[in-house]
């Protein structure tokens, strides 16, 4: 018997089908046409090789296919292009989805032979492909210049180059987002078709604040010097708060344009949201008119200081993320948005509508105003703060939740941040501009004429802030 070792074989001087190579691992299966050869390393380092049957590792077999990453980035960028194509055939236009997977695979083949003359010329095919069929559209009263079409096809001839670069997620991003644009083509039109001027005006106006005036403005803290004082200013921060408090009521005042008169909760929350105080004095004007209206509209204040209460809530959690969450300020703030939900639910008609008159509170001056409102908060804490130490804090945050509880939070919040004050500190301070803002909507409604109404207003207040007090003491023992 020949006992003789088998020789040791290292990994480069075994060659296999397509340049491939063994490498030393405990066991490596390379597929033929109908056998499997199964290479193992035993403990001393020697090459053993014998067949086995495909059938018992077809998993394997598979991942050793020869298909390279360009092969399946093809295949997607196909996928993609019908997907982008699915909706121009549903609409029975003149390029559907044979067109676009077409249209995708040419991009995806040119970017996959790094030819930029011939990338190019590729794109400059699409837009004429383009330019021809809004040639034909002009001839077709029906068919029409097809420019969402031609424009459709131009961005599936970029999905297929940006898929063929290995930038998956982002051609995947894009043809969604492209499909959807197209689905949604009539809801889109029927919105900016219901837009009136000023709504417009105001949204463009809303957008430079929010994404050309914030980029400009200072990262670091900029130095003022106040009263003989130095502080420091975060106006980046300042006016990220600026733009989330106007990014919420814009949202809610498209709320309160489509709902308002659904409901008396759409009306208070979502109108106490984009402004309490002009949900306070819808409702004074409406209890004035109709005496009747008097349990609805104690609701809609209420629900109005739930959403007052839930926006503080959400400023102080998500502009606090870096220095340390004011978990502190969550079961008080909690305990007034559920107390207000529940005594509405409670008092409230809920078989009366109301119409709320709300303009829209994101115009130009409105957002500035907001701003200059905020920023003078701001230093008036901070001196406040730094002349007669907490108490002057606490004062100015009962001062300013008179005419703003956001200011006031917001202000206190900042203070945190830059470790002016503690968590403790801060939130006391919010609670109290919540506070001085419940109180003070419900001293608006003395000026109703209907003193029950005021009566109601005022003393479910007051027992939604002993309540809430109540709750908070005991959560803290």
């Amino acid at each position: 018997m020949n006992n003789t070792a088998r020789p040791r074989t290292t990994p480069k001087e075994i060659q296999i089908a397509r340049g491939q190579s063994i490498s030393n691992s405990n066991s490596t299966i390379l597929a033929f046409h109908n056998t499997s050869i199964k290479y193992s390393w035993c403990a001393h380092g020697h090459l053993y090789s014998e067949q086995v049957d495909k059938r018992v590792t077809p998993s394997i077999q598979l991942g050793l296919l020869p298909l390279g990453g360009e092969v399946l980035r093809i295949v997607l960028a196909a996928a993609l292009g019908m997907f982008l194509g699915l909706e121009r055939e549903w609409s029975q236009k003149s390029a559907g989805i044979r067109t676009f997977a077409l249209v995708s695979l040419l991009g995806a083949v040119f970017t996959l032979v790094e030819s930029e003359i011939l990338l190019v010329i590729g794109g400059l095919l699409v837009i004429v492909q383009g330019v021809l069929l809004a040639a034909e559209g002009l001839r077709d009263e029906e068919e029409g210049l097809s420019l969402t079409t031609s424009v459709s096809m131009l961005v599936a001839y970029g999905v297929g180059a940006l898929v063929m670069q290995q930038y998956i997620l982002e051609g995947v991003a894009v043809a969604i987002l492209s499909s959807l644009l197209l689905v949604l083509k009539r809801e889109l039109h029927r919105f900016a078709w219901g837009l009136s001027r000023a709504e417009l005006r105001s949204a463009s106006e809303f957008a430079i604040l929010a994404f050309v005036v914030y980029p400009l403005l200072p990262a670091d803290p900029v130095p003022v010097s106040v009263a003989d004082m130095a502080l420091e200013l975060e106006l980046r921060v300042v006016w990220l708060m600026v733009v989330t408090v106007a990014g919420i009521g814009i949202i809610n005042y498209a709320i309160v344009q489509n709902y308002g008169s659904r409901g008396i909760a759409v009306t208070g929350f979502f109108g106490g949201l984009a402004s309490s105080t002009a949900v306070v004095g819808t409702m004074l004007d409406h209890v004035s008119q109709r005496p009747a209206a008097a349990s609805y509209a104690v609701a809609a204040i209420l629900l109005a200081d739930a959403a007052m209460a839930l926006r503080n809530l959400l400023i102080a959690i998500a502009f606090t993320l870096e220095r340390g969450i004011l978990f502190e300020a969550v079961v008080p703030l909690g305990a007034v948005v559920l107390g207000s939900i529940a005594v509405a639910s409670y008092t409230a008609d809920w078989s009366q509508t109301v119409e709320i008159d709300l303009e829209s509170p994101f115009s130009l001056k409105n957002a500035l105003g907001f701003g200059a409102i905020f920023l003078i908060v701001l230093v008036a804490s901070t001196v406040g703060k730094a002349q007669f130490g907490t108490g002057g804090l606490y004062l100015t945050a009962v001062l300013s939740g008179l005419a703003s509880s956001g200011a006031a939070t917001t202000s206190a919040v900042l203070l945190y941040r830059g470790g002016v004050v503690g968590s403790d500190t801060a939130t006391i301070a919010i609670l109290l501009a919540t506070a001085a803002s419940i109180v003070v909507k419900a001293a608006l409604t003395l000026a109703s004429p209907d003193r029950s109404f005021a009566f109601r207003v005022t003393m479910w207040s007051l027992i939604l802030l002993a309540g809430a007090s109540a709750v908070t003491v005991a959560a803290t023992l």
